[in-house]
């Protein structure tokens, strides 16, 4: 999937919003550039529609209600520009039924949609996007802001979390491995001792208690076989006969010389029978031995291998020989571990005391940077909020107690006489989104592009003119997106859409378009005075607008 870049400026921008059977917005179409882009119109109009787009993008609530009147669904696309091309995100919310996200055409789920959009946009205002209110996000803002080193303790939590689970896999209380061990021991000494070394030393066994135990038989066997073929009358007088009754006739020449050798061979064999037969002697008490010793291993095999007892042959007892062996290398593994147990807990047990106490000084350190920075973030931010229009406003920086300090909290009081509360329970939207706008303006990371909603709310005069400031001052290495009432913050946008309504065969809708430097002159008349066509309030309005340029230095 795409990957959105996160550092500021052109990559990561919001190329193009379009937006279709939404509340009041039946089709639009917005291009949007670099820096500060200021949507205006009159209340009512439909910029709130607008926000409410991107936080659907942003995986915010599918409301049913949400789709225009008579349509079948509204759908909400964004398309962004990042370093590997475009990324385009797509949300439908459909009259009846659940709503459907798309990443590049591809379904998936709301929360894979806001995965992506959450790295690429925060919307501030009365929405609940803002990835700052997030405490691990506050810390790690903290953490950039104090210049803060994790390295150390990161590495210390990761090597006391390894050998706090190496410690647990050795399980089982010291009775159990003890009984264990006793079982094993008794085991393998039993195997060992039976010095099993060859896989087919039953079956080598098998053949000499057969030649043993009948041996008087074999030679019996071997002497009758011999005088049947060598003594008088025996097969070889017989062929010694046929041969003399052969010799000298022409047509029998070839099988008398068959015969002789028949002759020939048949000595040869009687002569090795009488020689097998003479080597067989009676050894009882090699054949007690070796009867033993099968027995031993039918018991080794029925009690250590893992065949099926009654298989016949010389597996009657159990498994095979190689089973055998195989396990008892197996049980011995195990009891080499068992009996290394206490070893190995002691020196883990050792190197995790000293984890630990890593662990602690580095978290004492990060612990020591946060709460030093914590006063003076904190001291920047009500900088910048005086000039927001919240003379009064406390910034506190909450640290927790216990080292590293991670249970990190941005709290705000904005009047005096109030206990300072965590952002996410500011009521006032304009309060909250000029809060995260002065902490924007302090911390230098952020999604590209920033969304700011009713940052104006309850404001005017030179402190319109600090908002407008502000904002474009963030338009410098990010892509902002503000909904303005007011023509001093709108002055100071790159680019102003102004989003109004229209009726067609008694059908209200939104629309918007991109205002040239003339259709802006006109509009911020009429956010001015209602007097759009003054020429005298066109005259602030250019005003307003020059200063606002000679500002930014353009």
């Amino acid at each position: 999937m795409t990957s959105p870049r996160r550092a500021g400026g052109t990559p990561g921008r919001l190329v193009e919003l379009a937006v279709t059977d939404l509340g009041i917005i039946d089709h639009l179409s917005l291009v949007f550039g670099a820096g500060m882009t200021a949507l205006t119109g009159e209340t009512g109009a439909g910029k709130t529609m607008v926000v409410g787009a991107i936080d659907l993008l942003l995986g915010g609530r599918a409301d049913a209600t949400v789709v225009r009147s008579g349509a079948l669904e509204a759908v909400v696309e964004g398309r962004f520009e990042v370093d590997e091309g475009e990324l385009i995100l797509t949300r439908i919310v459909p009259a009846d039924g659940r709503s459907r996200a798309y990443v590049n055409g591809r379904m998936v789920t709301a929360a894979t949609l806001a995965d992506q959009a959450v790295l690429l946009v925060d919307l501030h205002g009365q929405h609940a996007h803002q990835s700052l209110l997030a405490t691990r996000t506050q810390r790690e803002a903290l953490d950039r802001f104090a210049g803060t080193d994790l390295g150390p303790l990161t590495e210390a939590r990761a090597d006391r979390r390894q050998l706090g689970q190496e410690l647990a896999e050795l399980g089982g209380d010291a009775g159990a491995r003890a009984r264990e061990a006793d079982l094993l021991r008794f085991q393998v000494g039993e195997l060992t001792n039976a010095g099993l070394d060859d896989p087919d030393e039953d079956w080598r066994l098998d053949e000499l208690e057969d030649l043993l135990a009948g041996a008087v038989s074999h030679r019996e066997v071997a002497n009758q076989a011999v005088a049947a073929l060598v003594d008088d009358e025996g097969a070889g007088d017989q062929l010694g006969r046929a041969a003399v009754a052969l010799d000298g006739h022409a047509p029998f020449a070839a099988l008398l010389v068959r015969l002789r050798s028949a002759q020939a061979e048949l000595s040869d064999i009687a002569a090795e029978i009488r020689q097998v037969g003479e080597g067989i002697d009676e050894d009882p008490a090699r054949l007690a031995e070796i009867r033993e010793r099968r027995q031993l291993l039918v018991d080794l095999r029925r009690k250590y291998g893992t065949a099926p007892a009654g298989e016949g042959g010389a597996h009657a007892g159990g498994g095979t020989l190689h089973d055998v062996i195989a396990y008892r290398d197996v049980v011995a593994e195990r009891l080499a571990r068992l009996e290394d147990h206490d070893a190995r807990a002691a020196s883990l047990e050792a190197r995790l005391v000293l984890a630990e106490a890593q662990e602690a000084v580095a978290a004492q350190v990060v612990g020591r940077s946060r709460r030093r920075a914590g006063p003076a973030l904190a001291g920047a931010v009500e900088r910048h909020l005086r000039d927001l229009a919240m003379p009064h406003a406390n910034i506190q920086v909450a640290i927790g107690a216990d080292d590293p300090g991670d249970d990190v909290q941005f709290l705000l009081a904005a009047n005096p006489g109030i206990e300072p509360a965590p952002l996410t329970k500011i009521a006032s939207g304009g309060e909250l989104a000029r809060s995260m706008l002065a902490l924007r303006l302090v911390l230098s990371e952020a999604p590209p592009v920033l969304v700011f909603d009713e940052v104006d709310a309850g404001i005017g005069g030179e402190a319109a003119l600090a908002v407008g400031r502000s904002l474009a001052a963030l338009g410098a290495n990010h892509q902002v997106l503000v909904v303005t009432h007011l023509p001093q913050v709108a002055a100071f946008a790159d680019q102003q859409v102004h989003v109004y309504k229209q009726v067609h065969k008694g059908i209200t809708t939104a629309t918007a378009s991109s205002l040239d430097e003339g259709a802006r002159v006109v509009e911020l008349s009429r956010m001015l005075s209602g007097t759009p066509d003054s020429e005298r309030v066109q005259d602030a309005a250019s005003e307003l607008l020059a200063l606002a340029a000679l500002e930014r230095g353009r």
